[in-house]
């Protein structure tokens, strides 16, 4: 992409996609504000309640709706260490959430990725032809995504998600320990 060009939206990468989203997510944290937020919420006991849906459905979640309405398949791996991360956890007892909306959603444990060629960063891959780099500091905070058409790149994050979602155990299996 030429440098004078603003990269596009997450939203209008999902537009453009007309087969598959998918999305590897290989960290125990994310940035966390302890404080405040969702994830200081859910550590003072609030879980969202299934059956109330307005009071969970969020932007992202008509996003993917939308996506999934259009014919695309949306699929989310996770690589989790067990026992799982407090965080890990939080993720897990929200994830009902992006099921309803029509994503598809496994979990892997990590004892079980130890022979599988990872990329070194999170990313998502759409319709298997532009790879979204996640790039995160050691504290979880993002440091922003890079666009990658490299057919190295591709290859490498199509057979690496394929391999994952292979073993992983899809949501409503999967049993945190």
């Amino acid at each position: 992409m030429p440098s004078n060009v603003p990269p596009p939206s997450f939203r209008d990468l999902l537009a453009n996609c007309n087969r598959s989203a998918v999305h590897l997510e290989m960290r125990d944290a994310y940035a966390v504000d302890y404080e405040k937020g969702p994830f200081a919420d859910w550590r003072a006991g609030h879980r969202h309640e299934p059956n109330d849906r307005a009071s969970w459905w969020r932007p992202w979640l008509d996003l993917v709706a939308e996506t999934v309405g259009r014919g695309v398949t949306m699929r989310r791996a996770r690589i989790v260490s067990e026992p799982v991360s407090e965080y890990i956890r939080y993720e897990h007892s929200g994830t009902f959430t992006n099921v309803a909306a029509g994503e598809q959603v496994r979990w892997l444990p990590r004892r079980q990725a130890s022979d599988i060629a990872l990329p070194g960063n999170d990313f998502w891959l759409f319709d298997g032809q532009l790879v979204q780099w996640n790039h995160f500091a050691g504290d979880g905070s993002s440091q922003g995504p890079e666009l990658a058409e490299d057919p190295a790149a591709m290859k490498l994050c199509s057979a690496a998600f394929e391999a994952v979602w292979g073993r992983a155990v899809p949501h409503d299996e999967y049993e945190i320990r």
